[in-house]
């Protein structure tokens, strides 16, 4: 059986991505940079069992639609309003920045539809 990602903590794993996001015990709180090449930043994920977990940026690239750019804009730039770098700005960068799609993915995996809580019998 293919695991998408195991918890190290509490031992629990998820068989897909969606399994993943779906999950109400979990929560995106922000991206790794990794300015060099954005791939391989990571996506953090608090869960409850009060474990971070980090899964690769490549994972959800499919998820984003917009325009990707080729250059950096320096996050000291006063064209860089540094949404990359922080994770309570879910709104679309307005940069024309290679770093640009890293607010759109957080936004939408931020508001991810969270599968319901099972009735407890």
């Amino acid at each position: 059986m293919m695991i998408f990602k195991n918890c190290n903590s509490c031992g629990q794993h998820w068989e897909s991505r969606d399994d993943f996001l779906s999950d109400p015990d979990l929560e995106v709180v922000g991206y790794q940079t990794f300015f060099s090449n954005l791939k391989l930043g990571l996506f953090l994920f608090n869960h409850s069992c009060d474990t971070t977990l980090a899964i690769e940026a490549d994972v959800f690239l499919d998820l984003y639609k917009g325009e990707y750019h080729d250059t950096r804009v320096p996050v000291k730039d006063v064209e860089c309003p540094g949404r990359c770098l922080n994770k309570n700005i879910l709104s679309p960068c307005s940069s024309k920045c290679k770093c640009a799609f890293v607010s759109t993915l957080l936004g939408t995996l931020k508001h991810w539809e969270k599968a319901p809580y099972p009735i407890p019998l």
